[in-house]
């Protein structure tokens, strides 16, 4: 084991181990340490540990000192000075012409060096750059060329999640990412789905991926055999998300069916289902038994209240073949009144049959004298209006209340004028 303190020289930096040797030093302090790049200030987020010797790269470079005041001044001070800095290599790089994105400059603790980060597709060819940054700014100059995932770290922003990007705000170092996870996960594969800020893979595929490979090794492989409840079917796929499994089953009556169960409800053909499967079959029996008795308790609700008071239900008629409006609408049905019906049957008959009537009319005329000893026979009698049906007044008056309308009386029919006129009766001998 080997005692060694964690120093972090940005905010999502990754954490590299120095030798504290005897300082005091505790977790929030600023230390001195010499690096590649020369002496720097850093920031101790923990407090000292030990840690295996596997874990460290050796040999270890120890702590020079503990920040002083007058350091933690000039640090405050040079960074104030790294937008001017930007400004000038900006307004330097136009006017060399170059193929290069700017994208931070960053000044040591005590002002010793400037390091400007860019991003370019090709080699770049700064050396007068450096030249006239170096006359300008009267400090040593390093140009460093970054990956896009750098310059997504460095600058930050908002991820498809809404969130800041977490190489950002927590990751310390890039891990792998590989197009294998998105397809094991289910994901689309379209760039724009699947790609971060820097356009590369989002680092998140690979936060999951351990959980699904731990449930894909337990979970059975498409093709195979296995036991269910319902008995044995053979593996169609597998859901990692829902860990359930696609079985396809050969019914008794010899139809394919395919179902969804957990993977930990299944076994080999041969072996006795798991306990968790019994169980959530007889739950599910039981559920779907109270389900059917509550319908058909339902069903037999609604048709009893059905012949109670349903307003829909067929009416009976009467002798007539008519429905009284009155009864139908309380509910109630009444027989109909008995009816005569000789007088509109002839009525009826003589609209129906006209022509007798015209050839009466006709032997009239042609024979006026026959018919005028026949009227003296026969005396005139008063025409008789023919008598209405029950049944008919009241669908009328009915109709009559319902469109608030008097009834119409019909008009006595009129004799035809060129019908001759009856003889005078003979007068008796005096």
């Amino acid at each position: 084991m080997v005692k060694v303190i964690g120093v972090k020289f940005k905010t999502s930096g990754r954490v590299y181990y120095f030798d504290p040797l005897d300082l005091p030093v505790k977790a929030g302090d600023g230390v001195i340490v010499e690096t590649a790049r020369g002496m720097e200030y850093g920031d101790v987020p923990n407090d000292p540990k030990e840690v295996e010797e596997s874990e460290i790269v050796a040999p270890l470079k120890p702590v020079v000192r503990i920040a002083t005041e007058e350091d933690k001044r000039l640090r405050a001070l040079y960074a104030s000075k790294e937008a001017e800095a930007y400004a000038i290599c900006q307004e330097k790089i136009a006017a060399h012409g170059l193929d290069m994105s700017l994208v931070d400059a960053e000044y040591t603790f005590n002002g010793s060096k400037v390091v400007f980060y860019f991003t370019a597709d090709e080699r770049v060819d700064f050396r007068e750059l450096v030249k006239d940054l170096a006359y300008a700014l009267k400090t040593r100059i390093e140009l460093r060329q970054i990956g896009v995932r750098d310059e997504a770290k460095m600058l930050g922003g908002l991820g498809p999640c809404g969130r800041l990007v977490c190489c950002k705000s927590f990751l310390d170092d890039f891990r792998p990412v590989s197009i294998k996870m998105a397809k094991e996960q289910n994901l689309s594969l379209s760039p724009t789905k699947i790609s971060g800020l820097c356009g590369r893979l989002m680092c998140c595929l690979q936060y999951e991926q351990s959980a699904y490979e731990e449930i894909r090794s337990k979970m059975p492989k498409p093709g195979r055999e296995v036991n269910t409840v319902d008995g044995v079917g053979t593996v169609v796929e597998n859901n990692a998300i829902t860990e359930r499994t696609k079985v396809r089953l050969t019914m008794e009556d010899g139809s394919i069916d395919v179902r969804e169960y957990p993977y930990t409800h299944l076994s080999a053909p041969g072996e006795p289902l798991p306990e968790e499967a019994l169980a959530a079959k007889k739950d599910t029996a039981a559920k779907e038994k109270d389900a059917d008795v509550q319908f058909r308790r339902e069903a037999a609700n609604n048709t009893r209240r059905g012949s109670r008071s349903n307003p829909r239900r067929p009416e009976q008629k009467g002798e007539s073949g008519k429905t009284d409006p009155k009864a139908a609408d309380k509910g109630e049905q009444k027989p109909a009144q008995k009816q005569d019906k000789p007088a509109p049957q002839k009525q009826n008959a003589q609209k129906q049959n006209p022509q007798p009537q015209q050839k009466q009319n006709a032997q009239q005329k042609q024979n006026p004298q026959k018919q005028g000893t026949q009227q003296q026979k026969q005396p005139k009698q008063p025409q008789q209006r023919p008598q209405q049906p029950n049944a008919q007044k009241a669908e009328d008056n009915a109709d009559g209340q319902k469109n608030n309308q008097p009834r119409r009386r019909s008009k006595p029919r009129r004799r035809p004028n060129n019908a001759p006129k009856a003889p005078d009766a003979p007068k008796a001998d005096s």
